[in-house]
């Protein structure tokens, strides 16, 4: 704020001290002169030291005075601020405002007396001989500061020395001896435990009472929103390029990447269906308050706007992935939504030939799509999170009330299962011949509903869903591709249908797992057997959105004897699922987001005890998981990436758990399955196997190795030695490339990575990664004159062989790729 503008606006606020004539007492209340905002406002553009002590921090408080603390700042103010976090009051949100801001500037702690309640709520101001305080009711929310009935007492120093020094001298203590400073480890702990207190509805409801009555709607990030923008902008800090926020669906995701994109020129957003795209640019548009903007689908093909919209299905052809449209940094920054998509090949063209300064990935689902994973794509930099169950206990989500109902009507074990799945045609079949609407329609009026979506297995399955409905005199649609029958009813037009009332019931196929938004639906029905954590998650957040009146949601799930049945509670409760747990474990076992109701029928907790124990064993299913993934890709040998890539991950995580792990022996595992062809078979037999296999097991509590196997590999030219120039060059090519530098970066030894020449890579080298692998290389690394490295002499004959580069950078890329998955999971060695 300019000079002129502080003094402006001190005037404005002396006219207001004017008007109401002295003020020691401020009661708040409707009249605007008795908010404690105006005279805190007035004693910080005159501060030069302010101290505030106050029981909790709510975003709307932080909002309203931010501007004043950063421009005190901006002045060489000194400002510490003590709070609570008893009772989890004290909003993450409004911490990370203060973080984001004002950073290390401000001196932020929380009380840490265990044992002692913390209710102060003081402000204190001081400049050359003078101080004033500020001490009552009030703490820092908007309408304690405004309009809510607070009293406060203000007195200086001049008046009641004795008593101001007595406060500050009390503040002193509290600040330096019983608290402890909030860093971003602090913050991120207290926000992943905070759960939303019951007696923050009120103080939400009064706060956006007063929002309503301004009349102007204010765009600005809130909640998981803040935490995530903060997380974001630290990760750019330490030099991220790309990153992946999971938050579940309601969080406002869109409104997200429209906040983090403000300071970026350029921008693209990328999905897979035209609402979407329509819904993100009136998003973007309320936050960067420009008509800027264009899409890129059908007939429509803009290029000249600052922000682009476009279709995954246009985008992702090659006549538009090429120069003469768009050059490989045309856009600053890069939003693909529904990132869990991305591991198709149209969204990885997209991905690989654009430049961005920075690519953000959004998704409710990280879990792997179709067994695919998301995560590396991003190199497993997830700076936020929060996932279904946190967004319910943080208050973002409505809870959900679940009933489990036996299913008997169809037997999934005649049922074949085609590529993983069930048979639509005969799922369908059995469905309809089962007279499974008889069950559903008996559920459904046990628990009514308003507004409901059904999701089924096919077309023919929707439309006999909504005409037995129908039949029954509940208005009822399907919706799917290329709707044509009776009952069927266009996307766009449901959706309307649905909102005022006209329909009771939607049943989809496919159709509603994404992009839709109606807030008031109260009920879904799961109407085809669950084989994914991403589309019943999906599902699920179909109806959790908040709405005026309503609680929450029901939800009916109809489970039968199939595959994976007994998945539900571990993704309810958050948690991975696994057969092996399942045929274990009893309901309290699993820990549910509160407020929440799950009940399943008892007979339904016998069946998932006898389906998890009619698993195949372990070494079967990591079998035919390996023909599966062998099949998705046209029948060729999968590499270990591509296993890692495609493999289920409950499979991974059985594999993981192996002494022999096919990761750990992979041509060994190939050899068992008569899987190793001519070529791999000639390594196999060689000491070359041996070799790969150290590579395969070598102990990775930290990615050093990585860089000096890169100096070896040399783009497929193995060498046998490695000199000075070689470790600079790998030093290069592994720490520049994706967030392979935070190891280094994180160490203050190693921070300066950037700037290293090649003495120094050299010698940081022989201090950890060539000191470890002469060590614990089995023989396979010896020293040679004149280089830095060298492989052992028997190994020259086996480097030479055809394909053994190959098996070399797949391991390389599986290891590196293994060990981000491990250090985002807290598992590294």
């Amino acid at each position: 704020m300019a000079e002129h503008d502080i003094e402006e606006k001190i005037e404005s606020l002396r006219q207001i001290q004017m008007e109401i004539g002295p003020c020691e007492v401020i009661t708040g209340g409707r009249d605007k002169k008795r908010f404690l905002l105006y005279q805190l406002e007035l004693s910080m553009l005159k501060a030069e030291r302010i101290d505030m002590i106050v029981s909790f921090l709510m975003e709307s408080g932080v909002r309203m005075i931010l501007d004043d603390l950063e421009q005190a700042l901006n002045r060489g103010v000194k400002i510490r601020i003590l709070t609570g976090n008893y009772l989890g009051i004290t909003q993450p949100g409004a911490l990370c405002l203060i973080k984001e801001r004002l950073g290390d500037r401000v001196d932020l702690r929380f009380y840490n007396e265990k044992g002692r309640s913390f209710h102060p709520k003081a402000y204190i101001f001081r400049r050359k001989d003078f101080g004033e305080i500020y001490i009552g009711s009030s703490n820092v929310s908007r309408s304690a500061l405004t309009s809510g009935i607070e009293w406060n007492y203000h007195f200086d120093e001049r008046r009641d020395s004795r008593n101001f020094h007595q406060f500050c001298g009390t503040f002193e203590d509290l600040f330096y001896n019983h608290s402890i400073v909030i860093n971003d480890e602090v913050l991120k702990q207290y926000s992943k435990e905070w759960k939303r207190p019951a007696v923050i509805r009120d103080m939400e409801r009064y706060d956006s009472l007063d929002d309503e009555t301004d009349g102007e709607v204010v765009f600005q990030p809130r909640g998981a929103q803040i935490e995530a923008l903060y997380a974001l902008k630290n990760s750019r800090l330490e030099g991220s390029e790309k990153a992946l926020i999971c938050a579940a669906t309601g969080i406002g995701k869109t409104y997200l990447a429209a906040f983090d994109s403000q300071p970026y020129e350029r921008v693209l957003f990328v999905a897979h269906r035209e609402e979407i795209l329509k819904q993100a640019a009136e998003s973007f548009r309320n936050v960067r308050h420009s008509d800027d903007y264009g899409f890129f689908y059908g007939k429509e093909k803009t290029r000249d706007k600052s922000v682009i919209f476009a279709s995954v299905s246009s985008l992702g052809k090659t006549d538009y992935l090429n120069e003469s449209y768009f050059a490989r940094d045309y856009f600053d920054y890069i939003v693909i939504d529904e990132f869990h998509h991305a591991v198709t090949d149209q969204y990885k063209k997209i991905m690989e030939y654009f430049k961005p300064r920075f690519l953000l990935g959004l998704t409710a689902t990280p879990e792997r799509m179709d067994g695919r994973n998301i995560y590396a794509l991003c190199d497993y930099n997830v700076p936020y999170e929060i996932g279904l169950k946190d967004a319910i206990n943080k208050g973002m989500l409505v809870p959900f009330h679940y009933y489990g109902i036996l299913d008997e009507t169809v037997d999934y074990s005649k049922i074949r299962i085609v590529k993983g799945k069930y048979d639509e045609e005969e799922l369908t079949k059995e469905f309809i011949k089962g007279r499974q609407y008889e069950l559903i329609y008996k559920y459904y009026m046990k628990y009514r509903s308003k507004r409901a979506l059904g999701f089924c297995c096919s077309r023919t399955h929707a439309e006999q869903m909504a005409k037995e409905f129908c039949r029954r005199n509940i208005p009822a649609a399907a919706v799917y591709s290329d709707s044509d029958g009776e009952y069927a009813v266009e996307r766009s037009e449901a959706i309307e249908k649905l909102k005022r009332g006209e329909l009771k019931v939607i049943f989809s196929v496919d159709m509603f797992n994404e992009g839709l938004d109606i807030s008031e639906i109260d009920m879904v029905m799961f109407l085809r057997p669950t084989e994914s954590p991403v589309v019943f998650l999906q599902q699920l957040g179909r109806g959790l959105r908040k709405s005026r009146d309503k609680e929450y949601l029901n939800v009916l799930d109809f489970i039968g004897n199939y595959e994976k049945a007994g998945s539900a509670p571990f993704f309810l409760s958050g948690r991975s699922y696994s057969s092996a747990e399942a045929g274990r474990m009893q309901q309290q076992d699993f820990e549910y987001p509160d407020d929440c109701l799950v009940d399943f029928d008892l007979r339904l907790i016998d069946l998932f005890h006898e389906m998890a124990k009619k698993r195949a064993k372990k070494e079967e299913r990591i079998r035919s998981e390996y023909f599966r993934i062998k099949e998705m890709l046209g029948g060729r040998v999968p590499a270990r990436m591509d296993l890692f890539t495609y493999m289920e991950e409950e499979i991974l995580q059985i594999c993981n758990g192996l002494q022999n792990s096919p990761f750990k022996h992979y041509l060994r595992y190939l050899n068992s399955l008569g899987e190793l062809g001519d070529r791999n078979r000639a390594i196999f037999n060689s000491i070359g196997n041996d070799f790969l296999e150290m590579l395969e097991t070598t102990q990775m509590t930290k990615s050093y190795k990585m860089p000096v196997l890169l100096a070896f590999y040399n783009n497929g030219n193995v060498k046998t030695q490695i000199d000075e120039d070689d470790i600079y060059r790998g030093h290069k090519e592994f720490y520049y490339t994706a967030n392979n530098w935070k190891d280094l970066a994180k160490d203050k030894s190693t921070s300066d990575f950037r700037t290293w020449d090649k003495k120094r890579c050299t010698r940081e080298a022989l201090k950890n990664p060539v000191r470890f692998l002469l060590q614990s290389g089995k023989g396979f690394f010896v020293r040679k004159e004149g280089y830095v490295l060298a492989l052992n002499p028997q190994l020259y004959e086996a480097v030479e062989m055809d394909g053994f580069s190959q098996q070399m950078k797949d391991v390389i890329d599986y290891r590196t790729m293994d060990y981000y998955r491990k250090r985002y999971e807290g598992k590294t060695e």
